[in-house]
């Protein structure tokens, strides 16, 4: 993908170091070290645009990388610190705003095992009272806003598993099994067409959208990004592997019911199978990995490992917390006759 618009001095800094050489200028990395240290001390929301982007980027090097972008800046020790001055702060946020909701939870007493730690992810689950954007494109949603809701949904769906197979290497036994098992049905067990990325980008055709990856990446709002990014931060770092699985349980959880009712808003307003069978494919494919991903991913991982009990619980609950913020923006703009999407405006430097 192309490197995007930058939103604010911080992604302006980190765009303007991506386009050249990985220590051609140590000066221009101290300075952007300074500016992002005095920036994150201020910003009250992480959800913001700025850091959001920012980090994006950061974390887009460790996927397919960003167009014209040396590669060894992946790795750069100088950039990984300041990823981290980002991370921290957006991870300290998730866990506040998850914690209302993992503090609510009764554990069981001892050690969990699987079918205990998947009834407290179901029961997380169960709490989801936020507005539902699933019913409202099945029953309200004109053309505009399905293209709108494809539009925030294609920053992760047209790489759709991939932040999630970063764990496999870092769980084994019965919860590496679990995942490699979600994962391959994901990848389309073995057909490039029936990739889910690929079946997302066939709706996104069908609508007479962009399928590139990234095609829309300056029109989608702060929180859209941090959805994103908070599946990177899990998948990137091994120490949030409970949280990575906690994330893909709770998704897969929630996922079935709402793509029958994304699908039937499609099916209304005369879209064929063509631009539904995304949609259809995962009411059958979710109704089984929600039991794979409670139970066998996640739940082997705590009989495993019971100290992760906890980051699994926050992973599924950032997770929520996160969807009814996105929900909340979307409907709200939507019901206001007004559009989601963020118009391009030159960046504050």
């Amino acid at each position: 993908m192309n490197i995007p618009e930058p939103r604010g001095p911080i992604s302006a800094g980190v765009c303007a170091l991506l386009t050249g050489d990985p220590g051609a200028d140590p000066s221009a990395l101290v300075a952007l070290h300074a500016r992002v240290t005095e920036r994150v001390a201020v910003v009250e929301d992480l959800i913001d645009d700025d850091v959001q982007l920012a980090l994006f980027c950061l974390y887009e090097l460790h996927y397919g990388g960003l167009a014209g972008v040396d590669d060894r800046w992946e790795w750069h020790p100088g950039l990984i610190g300041i990823r981290q001055l980002l991370e921290e702060p957006f991870e300290a946020w998730l866990r506040s705003e998850a914690g209302v909701l993992t503090d609510s939870v009764r554990r069981p007493a001892g050690t969990p095992g699987s079918d205990a730690t998947a009834a407290l992810l179901f029961e997380l689950a169960a709490r989801d009272g936020g507005p539902s954007v699933s019913r409202h494109v099945a029953k309200k949603a004109n053309a505009e806003q399905l293209s709108e809701f494809l539009i925030h949904k294609s920053l992760y769906q047209l790489k759709e598993a991939d932040p999630h197979t970063w764990a496999i290497p870092r769980l084994a036994g019965p919860a590496k099994a679990a995942l490699v098992e979600i994962q391959a049905d994901e990848y389309g067990g073995g057909r490039p067409e029936r990739m889910h990325s690929a079946m997302f980008a066939r709706t996104m055709r069908g609508l007479g959208l962009k399928d590139s990856y990234g095609g829309y990446v300056d029109v989608v709002p702060a929180i859209t990004l941090a959805s994103v990014n908070m599946m990177s931060l899990f998948g990137l770092n091994r120490r949030l592997r409970g949280a990575i699985a906690g994330h893909l349980a709770m998704y897969e959880m929630t996922s079935s019911r709402p793509n029958q009712l994304y699908g039937n808003g499609f099916r209304r307003l005369g879209f064929d199978a063509a631009v539904t069978g995304y949609f259809d494919e995962h009411v059958e494919a979710d109704a089984v990995h929600e039991q794979i991903a409670g139970r066998d991913l996640a739940g082997g991982l705590v009989e495993a490992e019971p100290d992760l009990l906890e980051d699994v619980l926050f992973g599924a609950a950032a997770a929520s917390c996160i969807d009814a913020r996105f929900a909340a923006l979307l409907l709200e703009a939507w019901e206001n006759g007004r559009s989601s999407l963020r118009p391009l405006v030159p960046a504050t430097t």
